[in-house]
């Protein structure tokens, strides 16, 4: 099982949903915190750390001396990284999608392979949940490659929960395609409804299930409710607006851990998605 646990938008309680969903499983269930510009899972987890692994991405050099400068690299580029001028050739290893289109088209095979690090996958366990995020190096734009390298350790016999990126933009695409079951954190408030719908196309698109968490749920209005009903998406869980979880999640706890009733929750938001994974496979 795999579930990818997003939102439209930060700041809604994603990571929140997605640590405490983890605990409280514990047993045979996998984290890995996709949100590589940020990962704060670990700040919850406090997982101990035990591998470290440097992540290359693919970038041309040119041989020169075998260059002919017949720019059919530079033409089937579609990001512009690499420019042909005059006799000299230029590249942008910071715009290269590392497709290899470059090296497929040379004729004088010119173009060769060489690498830049993208950032760190760090593993680990917290307790009895192996835990796997990724750091992006400083000043990187280039995150999917990043986050397809922390999926690459899913483990298909066990449970695996995603935390993505927040938005809809290409690196949360990466951290949501393929999985079973994707959970749309959000908030009853115009900004949480707006960012909702942008999240739930997304996930219609890639033709994943999908349900929703509403956080701080006794806040706002109806509307994220409304529009659930509308597109029938069921509410597999609402959080309430709760001074105790506020004061929990600013001293970096579990709400489980300080609020043990809510185990019982979050172990039947599992036992919901797991019925509308089967549900969708039959």
């Amino acid at each position: 099982m795999i579930i990818s646990v997003a939102s439209g938008k930060g700041g809604t309680g994603k990571t929140t949903v997605a640590t405490n969903l983890a605990v409280s499983l514990r047993s045979e269930v996998q984290l890995l915190d996709c949100d590589v510009e940020e990962p704060n899972a670990h700040l919850f987890l406090n997982p101990k750390m035990e591998e470290k692994e440097a992540v290359m991405m693919f970038v041309p050099a040119i041989d020169e001396d075998k260059c002919n400068y017949c720019k059919k690299c530079a033409e089937i580029c579609r990001f512009k990284a690499i420019a042909v001028i005059s006799k000299t050739v230029l590249t942008f290893p910071e715009l290269c999608h590392s497709c290899g289109g470059c090296m497929e088209v040379c004729p004088e095979q010119a173009v060769y392979r060489t690498g830049r690090k993208v950032g760190d996958v760090e593993k680990g366990l917290a307790d009895d949940i192996f835990f796997i995020h990724g750091r992006m190096r400083v000043g990187e734009a280039m995150s999917p490659p990043l986050i397809k390298k922390v999926r690459s350790y899913i483990k298909p016999d066990i449970i695996n929960i995603i935390d993505a990126p927040p938005g809809t933009s290409c690196p949360v695409i990466a951290a949501m395609k393929d999985t079973d079951f994707v959970v749309m954190v959000t908030e009853p408030t115009p900004f949480g409804l707006h960012d909702l719908t942008l999240g739930v196309e997304a996930v219609k698109l890639l033709n994943i299930p999908c349900g929703l968490v509403i956080n701080r749920s006794d806040i706002g209005n109806n509307d994220v409710r409304d529009y659930a009903k509308k597109e029938n998406l069921p509410i597999l869980l609402e959080i309430p607006f709760d001074r105790k979880i506020a004061e929990a999640y600013s001293r970096g706890k579990m709400i489980v851990d300080e609020m043990p009733e809510w185990k019982d929750k979050f172990i039947g938001l599992y036992n919901h998605i797991e019925d509308l994974v089967k549900k969708e496979k039959n």
